[in-house]
């Protein structure tokens, strides 16, 4: 008889703070970040994560998890193993790069809000995969967002083209664009109220946010 294998990842922790970015920005969540290559990882069994996050919910309020980080849904069958275990009636959000369409069907059952966050510039190949991880978080019933990352080089048609693309995935799906950081260190020029015009043209639940900044904030 073969043994069970032990789930593990490796995690830069499990902190509570206040979401930056998205949807559920301003929020406080409970973060699960998986490490990137250049980060302070400690090695969390499924157990483990699931017992840390029972006791930070036990102690303190907080709006949601937020499963977040470097591929945050590689890892579906200790996500699975660990939320499987958490104390009922918790909202959960899995903040993607949305590249693992697949995994929303094994997670299904325990996420809430799937929020596919792109950053540009992106790639034709990333976006076909972001819009099957749209696709897929629609036909599992979960809420679904896309947060437009944006960069001071990045062009009005750059946003556009990603609200078009997440149009025609869900037109259910909840955008938020996010401007550049020099745009988010003055005031929003005329640019954004235009370009805001121009999205909702092609879908109309669009917003356009700043980003939370400071220590107290998470992704």
């Amino acid at each position: 008889m073969g043994m069970t294998p032990i789930l593990a990842a490796a995690l830069t922790g499990v902190p509570v703070g206040i979401q930056k970015q998205g949807i559920w920005c301003g929020f406080r969540q409970l973060f699960v970040r998986f490490a990137g290559a250049a980060e302070t990882a400690q090695m969390y069994t499924a157990d483990a994560l699931a017992r840390e996050m029972n006791r930070a919910l036990g102690r303190t309020p907080i709006h949601s998890i937020c499963i977040s980080g470097r591929d945050a849904l590689g890892s579906t069958e200790f996500l699975v193993a660990a939320l499987k275990q958490v104390l009922p009636g918790q909202r959960v959000m899995a903040d993607t790069d949305g590249q693992r369409p697949e995994a929303i069907a094994a997670l299904q059952d325990f996420i809430d809000l799937v929020q596919i966050t792109v950053e540009l510039p992106y790639s034709a190949v990333s976006t076909e995969r972001m819009q099957e991880t749209v696709r897929a978080a629609n036909r599992a019933g979960c809420g679904h967002a896309v947060v437009i990352s944006g960069t001071d080089e990045a062009s009005d048609a750059d946003y556009l083209r990603i609200v078009e693309l997440a149009h025609d995935a869900s037109t259910a799906t909840a955008i938020v664009i996010h401007p550049g950081p020099a745009e988010e260190r003055s005031p929003l020029d005329r640019r954004w109220s235009v370009l805001l015009e121009h999205a909702m043209a092609k879908h109309t639940d669009v917003r356009v946010a700043l980003r939370l900044g400071g220590p107290a904030t998470i992704r």
